[in-house]
């Protein structure tokens, strides 16, 4: 049962795609002298098909304004990039940033998803892999961009900087800077971060870079990430305290950074730097906010801000904290570089082109990553989505036996509901007729989704929605 969207928008979507499969003739297709499969029936109009057949590329769907040079990195000679003025829908892969992505985009043909950031919010990821397709974000491409904002905010908060600059505008207007510049500054006093302690909450990619670089600074580091990650303990500065709470963490901090993924509903992090953590503020302490912000519980915080001498500094919108005297709030700047931007758009084509060539999988939100060596010679690659239930293995692997094909290698992964395999078989002599047995192995049940990568971009895939069989 699909349950994540509507049942309207689930008879949509296979409306769409059974009306694609009529209008389209089957066309056999052969990606070698040794390999027959079927493809070009679900999703393709006959005027794509055409040109697809002609082209030989893979086509890839890019919604936003992409980064030109991070597509540079799909070869021309076997992609073609394609923007939202295309309306078809007849793509292999989507590539996106902000655009809040919708069923009805993603067409039968779709085989993943890229969002060129961390964040997949805007991406109906549930859905997703309830239709075998997997959705991959980009981690770590944008941890520069927002740790030098980080340092920003650290010292936006240490001195009335832009207080002061508003009022040299002003002062600029009436042609009295000169004259009041010496006597006004006292207006606009601060403190050094040097030797103060910054508390970093999240030792993820950005966290250990912000830890490290504040360190350099000379400011004293404490932290506290449950989940921390090998990688990231290597960027640490060697004399960072690591306490096993937030509170702990932030007791004695004259700054405090929070770096945590925003997670909706029980046990997430919703408003997690509330009233009770907030409690443990020093009365002049500087909350760094660049992460997300419903991670604050804004009532409590201004509870916090009237009271004392402590400041917010934060990326993003606030209601009820927007012109509060001790606020500065920033238009989501954080990976608003150039070089960010360039970053992301390539790990996202490079993720998807390994997905596309070799199965491979890496930064997935919603499937396992899962890696095999090289195919090797003379064999074809198998790869098969399910769901992760008892059984679906021993179920595959006997259709290759039943057809005669021999496994040279194969690995299976699982995570969550989904389970995803990458099986290398020999490719003999004679002509190897795929058609059959793909669509046994697609229509087994619980399968979502087959293919088969040899040689054409693009060819042999299928897919299996609701016990309804897509090519």
């Amino acid at each position: 049962m699909l349950t994540s969207f509507s049942t309207v928008a689930s008879r949509n979507f296979l409306r769409r795609a059974a009306s694609a499969q009529r209008a389209t003739a089957k066309t056999c297709f052969s990606t070698s002298s040794n390999v027959e499969i079927e493809h070009y029936t679900s999703g393709w109009s006959q005027e794509d098909k055409d040109y697809y057949t002609q082209s030989g590329k893979f086509q890839i769907q890019t919604f936003n304004k992409i980064s030109p040079k991070g597509l540079a990195r799909f070869p021309a000679d076997k992609y073609e990039v394609k923007g939202e003025e295309f309306e078809g829908g007849t793509s292999h892969a989507i590539l996106l940033r902000s655009h809040k992505l919708q069923e009805e985009e993603v067409n039968v043909t779709i085989r993943a998803i890229a969002r060129c950031g961390a964040g997949t919010n805007n991406v109906p990821v549930d859905r997703m892999t309830e239709l075998g397709i997997p959705v991959f974000n980009t981690p770590g491409a944008n941890a520069n961009a927002v740790k030098e904002l980080v340092l920003c905010g650290l010292l936006l908060g240490s001195r009335r900087i832009i207080d002061g600059i508003n009022h040299m505008t002003e002062l600029g207007k009436q042609g009295l800077a000169k004259e009041r510049v010496e006597k006004d500054k006292a207006m606009f006093g601060g403190r050094e971060i040097k030797g103060k302690t910054l508390a970093v909450i999240g030792l993820g990619h950005i966290g250990a870079a912000t830890a490290r670089d504040a360190a350099a600074l000379g400011m004293n580091i404490t932290g506290y990430d449950p989940g921390l990650s090998i990688n990231s303990a290597l960027m640490l500065p060697r004399n960072i305290s690591l306490e096993d709470s937030i509170s702990a963490a932030i007791a004695d901090a004259d700054y405090i950074s929070i770096n945590i993924p925003y997670i909706k509903g029980e046990g997430g992090t919703h408003g997690i730097i509330g009233k009770d953590v907030i409690s443990h503020f020093k009365s002049d302490a500087v909350l760094l906010n660049f992460a997300r912000g419903e991670l604050v519980d804004s009532e409590a915080l201004k509870v916090f801000l009237d009271s004392g001498n402590g400041r917010y500094i934060s990326d993003f919108p606030d209601d009820l904290l927007w012109d509060h005297k001790n606020t500065v709030l920033l238009p989501h700047l954080g990976a608003s570089t150039e070089e960010a931007e360039d970053t992301a758009a390539g790990m996202a084509a490079d993720t998807i082109q390994d997905y596309l060539e070799t199965g491979t999988i890496k930064n997935s939100v919603n499937f396992p990553n899962t890696a095999l060596p090289d195919r090797p010679p003379n064999t074809i690659r198998y790869t098969v989505v399910n769901k992760n239930t008892p059984g679906m293995l021993a179920n595959i692997a006997e259709q290759f036996a039943e057809s005669k094909i021999n496994i040279v290698q194969q690995i299976n992964q699982s995570r969550g509901e989904v389970a995803y395999n990458v099986i290398d078989v020999e490719l003999g002599e004679e002509v190897l007729d795929l058609k059959k047995l793909q669509k046994d192995i697609t229509m087994l049940d619980g399968v979502l989704s087959s293919r088969v990568i040899y040689n054409n971009p693009g060819v042999g895939y299928a897919r299996n929605i609701d016990g309804q069989y897509y090519i």
